[in-house]
């Protein structure tokens, strides 16, 4: 095998429900044990993934003999709730054949509208990842309500790549990328082997209908790329049935269409940052500090501050400054302003015993700063 692992080091790769279930005949076991396969493959060569998965709600309405997808949300709640007991299990099974552990993830949209929830969520699946674990991510829909629902875990799966500045994001679906026009009705249109993800044409392209079992479409697919691509991360959607699949995505085979996120990686993280997030306090930092940060490209440690200003908690965004007030960068902090208060100035090993625990021995994650130019 010879995969491109060391380009794409921490990687998304999202399952539809119509894949997961064969069509609403239960899950498909072995088209889940061969994913499972190539994304061991994968991991052996150095690469981070997390799995994003549809297929609870379709699993608990095999489970309670129900054919058609159900409108009310606490019906959609109950399947899920069921159908997460399957899903897991299975995942489980096959991943452990390979010699991997898994992980389960459940999220709202509220968890990474909060910031602090967004920190926590960010710090497990890192912590995961780097345990060497696959983290099975998918939507909470057992206790989501329509205010708080993604709508499709393809917007969850574009979220969790921002979450965690993923390189490449796979959207495997039951078809072989995008069209100029449906397939399904039409013979006279060709596939898009590459694009701007932020093309507007694109949207045209796409007609929103999704599978009977699956809540997404083609759009979605294209705004969850478009939404991938704020923190630098391209978007390859291609279909799940096809051979080696992910082994030939990472190989640089063109399979499926790719959506290139059309601005440099530090470049969208730093707009992000940006541009998304209220500053909600500032940090004085020392000369070291300051040289850590901008020239070595070091995270934030508590023992290079000096002096704090704000009422921030945990997960909001702080401007750290020199000696005169000059913005040096920004980003999200991992302290309140009460905690940081008691632990400025201190090296990382005293945190604990300043605080009587420790959340995090940085301020700052280099990955969560953005310098100013």
């Amino acid at each position: 095998m010879n995969t491109k692992a060391h380009r794409n080091k921490r990687i998304v790769v999202k399952i539809g429900s119509s894949l997961i279930t064969a069509n609403g005949r239960g899950l498909d076991l072995p088209a889940l044990n061969e994913w499972s396969r190539q994304i061991s493959a994968i991991k052996k060569e150095g690469a981070e993934i997390i799995l994003v998965s549809s297929g609870a709600v379709a699993e608990g309405m095999l489970r309670l003999g129900w054919t058609v997808r159900p409108t009310m949300i606490h019906d959609l709640q109950a399947a899920a709730a069921i159908g997460q007991m399957g899903l897991i299990r299975a995942y489980e099974d096959a991943f452990h054949s390979s010699g991997l552990h898994t992980a389960q993830i459940l999220l709202t949209h509220d968890d990474l509208a909060n910031r602090t929830r967004y920190l926590n969520a960010r710090s497990t699946l890192r912590t995961l990842i780097g345990l060497g674990v696959v983290p099975i991510v998918n939507e909470n829909d057992s206790i989501a309500t329509e205010e708080i629902k993604f709508g499709d875990n393809d917007t969850l799966a574009a979220l969790v790549a921002n979450l965690i500045e993923a390189d490449i994001l796979i959207i495997l679906t039951d078809q072989d990328g995008l069209f100029t026009g449906d397939p399904r009705t039409s013979q006279d249109v060709r596939k898009v082997d590459v694009a701007d993800a932020g093309d507007p044409s694109l949207e045209q392209m796409a007609t929103g209908n999704g599978s009977s079992l699956g809540s997404g479409g083609m759009l979605t697919k294209l705004r969850a790329a478009k939404r991938a691509a704020r923190s630098g991360t391209h978007t390859v959607i291609a279909n799940g049935k096809e051979n080696a699949v992910l082994l030939r995505i990472l190989s640089g085979e063109n399979v499926g269409s790719r959506l290139n996120a059309s601005k440099p990686v530090i470049t969208a993280r730093k707009q992000w940052l940006s541009n998304h997030l209220q500053i909600c306090g500032s940090l004085t930092l020392d000369e070291g500090a300051i040289r850590a940060i901008t020239i070595n490209q070091k995270s934030l440690l508590p023992i290079g501050v000096t002096a704090i200003k704000g009422d921030f908690d945990r997960g909001d965004v702080v401007a750290c400054t020199n000696s005169s007030g000059e913005i040096i960068a920004h980003g999200l902090i991992n302290y309140n302003f009460t905690e940081l208060n008691n632990i400025k100035g201190l090296p990382s090993e005293k945190i604990e015993e300043a605080l009587g625990y420790v959340d995090d021995l940085e301020l700052i994650n280099r990955d969560n700063l953005a310098l100013e130019d």
